[in-house]
């Protein structure tokens, strides 16, 4: 059996539901017509939508044709409820576009089609009220081919040669088969429409039932059932609450069957992982739904017991949904009744924010008020009902505000550093602005050498996850590309909060140092007025800024249409009311962002300070003496870590070379040799040594036989052993432990143990704690006992240190270091030094900590002194 999800969707007052209710009563799912003038209309059933006429939620009907399932989904068509309709085009097989026989293509009706496009939803057009005086069939049919597509085709003419002959015209395929066959059978036609290469138009009178009938065969016969997989996959794309307060989950099936007590495993909106069982599983039809145990591939259900589902989500084989496009453009305070606590207050109006992800509630410190984003008074006021009848609060709102965004103009580097102790993380983040309109886009330019595979994916994560806000007026910053270009981990030290904490500030601190632009939202209006008053509108539109064609006249009456910044136009429906005596009608639909006609203005009235939203910080957080220390944004750059990547970027790509892989032995020809010395040499100095013998690792076999170059150095100095203090004490578990409530006391009691060991094994020590970027610091040097302990200086971390002195001690003397870090032993190696890792150092001091253990106890009892133990 075939089973399709139609939506039918239009601008307001276009007869929308009037079709609705015609096709239920045309194939016998209702025995009487309802109409919205008379509040019986089948599929409104909330008293909000009978009183005013309106759809505010959308509704679910089904209609049975022949050997086929339908499932009706009527949305909204008021502007201020789009939100609701853009979330259903998600899950629609075929839309059904009702346009106006006498309005002809509106503001709405091209957003409308726009969302189809973008959802690439194949399309019906339903051209209703033709019985109406002023329905002009080849007018509307010319409109529609101008304004929405050039693959309107008129339908009611299907199966002559003029309707052949312009399908023949819109594709190859249909050319070919006409010059073959002199026709275009159905199944071609049908493709064409699934693949939105024909448009399909339809002309009638839904209230009087005319052309009903036509169009339900044309939807029979021109739509093609969809393939779905045999695992189960669904969409989320509603949530609401029955009357009973039931959380329901509304899903279309996109795969498989589902099964009452199915359980189900998806991840929560907060990245909490669940597994839920579908405790009942409705299909709706109006008011009314009947239970089902089961049910296939393309049906549209409500199913309960699953508590942290959201929309868009895909749970089995499906995929999440595309983020929306259309947002409220207005932020509204809410003002609450007395003896209602705002924490009370928000967690209830959380509710209505899971079922309209568009409100965005919101706490604002700064205003002390909770805040919802909305489009328009319309849902304003049903937004107040809706709360009074729910929760049982009178809440009202304040004058409202417009929601602006930030973008910026030309590229810049963010850099994010996170290094309290114990903790380390550095991002370095490119942002490019992208055309308006674009929204955020994430990407990575980083090579997992650098950084791997694992942080890179944690870094995009972080950056989804965020409403990152510009630095101008705090708003929501869009129209931008954030490429992760480089970032640096710490094999220990390293945690996931750390990048997150790298990522924001690398973020905030590229847009304080790039040139930000505010941007303000626009409508696309059509005002329609006499034309005794066209000179004033046109005169307040100038004023406004707004950019509009020359009116098109028709008798008395005249139609203005164009875009406006918001701010501008709010009210403006109003003046329009007075000024024409209640005649003029003005219909707005958001259009997007543009920059701002007034950012000085509007700024200086949002009173904004970045540097006081500790929330939203650009600083940096740097490590020295143990201790975090925060660093200013304008002064990170001078302290980090890694070099920038802007300018490298901007430098033509090279060729990558060849991944080298990793052996037991080093078997690298001569010319990697000289490559691998010179970076070696550029970096820390000549090497004396044989290079060759500072690369190679010699064999376990008779390693004197085969080595023929010359023998190493005999060393006459004393042995010097250094150690990477914060390395091994972290290492160290019994260190690790004293350091996590007291990191003074795990570095004395390191320096008591290797103080020690010292003093057994009769070499020079030289114990190296990091002291990191602490302006105007020139380190430190102390002698604690028989060992030597030093403080790095200013921009001088421990292993850099370490391979220095290792350079420069190995020449004349045996040097030995302990550290796990396994670039730092790589690079000791090349200096002619020996690597000890932490563990092997631990065994070491262990067994010099048991003998002198020994040795006391001997001592004891008159055997030996410490000199002839150390000799035997």
């Amino acid at each position: 059996m075939k089973r399709l999800v139609v939506g039918i969707t239009a601008h307001v007052d276009s007869g929308k539901t009037t079709l609705s209710e015609a096709l239920l009563y045309r194939t016998g799912e209702i025995r009487k017509l309802g109409r919205v003038d008379h509040q019986t209309a089948f599929l409104d059933t909330h008293p909000m939508e009978r009183d005013r006429g309106i759809t505010i939620f959308a509704h679910q009907a089904c209609i049975a044709c022949e050997n086929a399932e339908y499932t009706l989904l009527d949305t909204p068509g008021h502007v201020d409820f789009s939100a609701e309709t853009e979330r259903t085009m998600q899950v629609l097989d075929y839309a059904i576009l009702v346009i106006s026989g006498t309005d002809g293509v509106q503001s709405h009706t091209e957003t409308l089609w726009k969302l189809l496009e973008r959802y690439q939803v194949p399309v019906f057009l339903f051209v209703n009220k033709m019985d109406l005086a002023g329905a002009d069939k080849a007018a509307v049919l010319e409109q529609l081919q101008s304004r929405l597509s050039d693959r309107c085709v008129d339908f009611s003419a299907d199966g002559t040669d003029a309707f052949y002959e312009q399908v023949a015209l819109l594709e190859e395929s249909f050319m070919d088969t006409y010059l073959e066959q002199g026709k275009i059978p159905p199944e071609l036609l049908a493709k064409g429409i699934a693949r939105r290469k024909l448009i399909p138009c339809y002309f009638g009178a839904a209230l009087k039932l005319e052309g009903v009938d036509a169009f339900l065969e044309g939807l029979h016969r021109y739509t093609l059932e969809q393939p779905c997989p045999a695992q189960f996959g669904a969409r989320v794309f509603k949530i609401a609450a029955d009357e009973k307060g039931n959380r329901l989950s509304y899903l279309k099936i996109t795969g498989g069957r589902l099964r009452v007590r199915d359980s189900i495993a998806y991840t929560a909106s907060n990245g909490r992982d669940m597994q839920e069982k579908v405790s009942q599983i409705r299909v709706y039809a109006g008011a009314k739904f009947e239970a089902k145990e089961a049910v296939p591939a393309g049906t549209v259900c409500a199913v309960t017991g699953l508590s942290r589902t959201f929309i868009g989500q895909g749970l089995g084989s499906a995929g999440d949904g595309m983020a929306p496009v259309l947002e409220p453009v207005l932020r509204y305070g809410v003002q609450l009744p007395e003896g209602v606590h705002p924490t009370d207050a928000l967690k209830q109006l959380a509710q209505l924010e899971e079922e309209d992800p568009a409100l965005h509630v919101v706490w604002n410190d700064h205003a002390g008020q909770i805040q919802m984003q909305l489009m328009g008074e319309v849902q304003l006021e049903v937004l107040q009902r809706l709360i009074a009848d729910r929760f049982g609060m009178q809440v009202q709102f304040d004058a409202g505000q417009i929601t602006y965004k930030e973008t910026i103009a030309e590229p810049v580097e963010g850099v994010g550093h996170y290094e309290p102790l114990c903790h380390y993380a550095e991002v370095h983040l490119l942002l490019e602005p992208l055309p308006q309109g674009s929204g955020l886009q994430f990407g990575v330019n980083c090579r997992e050498d650098d950084l791997e595979r694992n942080w890179q994916r944690l870094v995009l994560t972080h950056l989804e996850e965020k409403t990152h806000l510009g630095v101008l007026t705090g708003s929501p910053i869009t129209d931008m590309r954030i490429t992760l270009c480089a970032g640096k981990a710490h094999v220990k030290h390293t945690e996931g909060g750390d990048f997150r904490q790298a990522t924001y500030r690398a973020v905030r601190n590229g847009l304080r140092k790039a040139k930000s632009v505010l941007l303000e939202p626009w409508y696309e209006f059509l005002l329609e007025l006499p034309t005794e008053n066209v000179g004033r509108a046109m005169t307040d539109l100038q004023q406004m800024g707004a950019e509009f064609q020359p009116p098109e006249t028709e008798g008395d009456r005249s139609v203005l249409q164009g875009s406006a910044p918001v701010a501008k136009l709010r009210g403006y429906a109003s003046e329009v009311t007075g000024y024409t005596h209640g005649v003029g009608r003005l219909v707005c639909s958001p259009k997007g962002y543009a920059p701002c006609q007034n950012p000085e203005e509007v700024i200086a009235a949002v009173g904004y300070d970045c540097d006081s939203d500790l929330e939203n910080s650009a600083d940096s957080i740097f490590c020295a003496h143990g201790a975090g220390f925060a660093v200013k944004w304008d002064e990170v750059e001078q302290h980090m870590h890694l070099p920038g990547c802007l300018h490298r970027l901007e430098e033509p790509d090279e060729p990558e070379a060849p991944v080298r892989v990793s052996r037991a032995a080093y078997g690298g020809s001569l010319a990697e040799d000289k490559e691998l010395m010179a970076i070696f040499e550029r970096t820390y100095g000549k090497i004396d040594r044989n290079p060759r013998q500072a690369l190679y690792t010699p064999k376990e076999e008779d390693t004197a036989a085969a080595y023929h170059g010359k023998p190493d150095p005999a060393y006459d100095g004393e042995e010097y052993l250094l150690v990477d203090g914060y390395n091994i004490i972290f290492a160290w578990d019994e260190l690790k432990t004293i350091a996590q409530n007291n990191l003074d006391s795990a570095r004395g009691q390191l320096m008591h143990m290797l103080s020690n060991y010292c003093g057994y094994r009769k070499c020079k020590l030289i114990l190296v704690f990091d002291a990191y970027k602490v302006k105007g610091y020139h380190g430190e040097t102390e002698q604690y006992h028989n060992i030597t302990v030093v403080y790095t200086k200013e921009a001088e971390t421990a292993d850099s240190y370490i391979e220095k002195a290792t350079l420069d001690l190995s020449k004349k003397h045996k040097v030995r270091v302990a550290t796990s870090d396994g670039m730092e032993q790589l690079i000791i190696l090349g200096n002619g030094a020996l690597r000890i890792t932490a563990a092997e150092f631990r065994q070491e001091v262990l067994q010099t900590e048991a003998a002198i253990r020994e040795y006391a106890a001997q001592m004891k009892q008159g055997k030996k002194t410490i000199t002839e133990k150390h000799s035997s």
